[in-house]
């Protein structure tokens, strides 16, 4: 649990914080903590926890990196089965390594190739079943939409629209593979408002950010966001924010790791 500052005086404009706040909070359960409260539990979070999982496979999401988008949705498919972190990241170099960058390169290494090159990369549990994915997944990219996740985008009428043209590409696209796809390119796709992660709330609610379930809904985005822009990290994201908590929610809240947990002092 976070302690207050006894020496802290709050300015004018950290009292209007706290008056958003407790208005904000209103819709979605109220925080136990103060604006300053909240800014340093959000600064400690990014110090002492990783942000985007872009980032750590080291792609740049823009919509000038086209590359690197489709990159992110093959890490995406991965990271959508019950497997490591450890295993995403070391089968998604190898896909690299092996040149399968795009959706057409994907299709012509055949399901042989990509089973290989699944296995080469520690994915041997599902590998038979993730192979089968990917070639229907990257036909239908390729026949629907020219191979161009862009224009995708760009056919969707609205964010629910685009989340549902997503997981039609195959049945292997499900809503945790859609979630984590677009949760790193809000901001950068202006349809890309998916809901958040159950392991973000899980450890939104154990950092007392918000004091409710939130249902994953939309609002408690919205929630989120007010915090974020409350806490003014430099060099950092609303992703690295939202990415930072599913790592926490993931590695900590979930499997009630308190002993080693980075934010176990800031814990509700």
């Amino acid at each position: 649990m976070l302690h207050t500052d006894a020496a802290f005086r709050k300015p004018r404009e950290i009292r209007r914080h706290d008056e958003t706040v407790r208005e904000k909070s209103s819709a979605v359960g109220r925080s136990g903590l103060t604006a300053a409260q909240c800014s340093t539990a959000i600064t400690s979070l990014l110090s002492l926890v990783p942000g985007r999982f872009s980032s750590e496979l080291g792609l740049v999401l823009s919509p000038r990196r086209p590359r690197d988008l489709f990159l992110w949705f093959l890490a995406a498919i991965l990271y959508g089965a019950r497997i490591s972190g450890s295993i995403v990241v070391k089968t998604h170099s190898e896909f690299l390594r092996r040149n399968l960058t795009s959706p057409d390169r994907i299709v012509n290494t055949g399901w042989d190739g990509l089973v290989e090159a699944l296995d080469a990369g520690g994915y041997v549990r599902y590998d038979f079943k993730t192979a089968t994915k990917l070639l229907e997944v990257m036909n239908n990219l390729i026949s629907r939409y020219g191979g161009d996740l862009k224009t995708l985008h760009d056919a969707a009428a609205d964010a629910r629209d685009l989340e549902t043209r997503l997981k039609l590409l195959g049945k292997g696209i499900g809503d945790v593979t859609v979630q984590i796809f677009l949760r790193e390119l809000r901001g950068i796709w202006p349809k890309a408002r998916p809901t958040l992660s159950p392991l973000s709330i899980l450890a939104g609610r154990d950092l007392d950010l918000f004091s409710t379930d939130g249902g994953g809904g939309r609002i408690t985005v919205d929630w989120l966001r007010v915090l974020w822009k409350q806490a003014g990290v430099k060099g950092k994201t609303f992703s690295d924010f939202e990415s930072a908590l599913v790592r926490l929610g993931r590695d900590y809240c979930r499997q009630r790791r308190t002993h080693d947990c980075p934010m176990r002092e800031y814990c509700a």
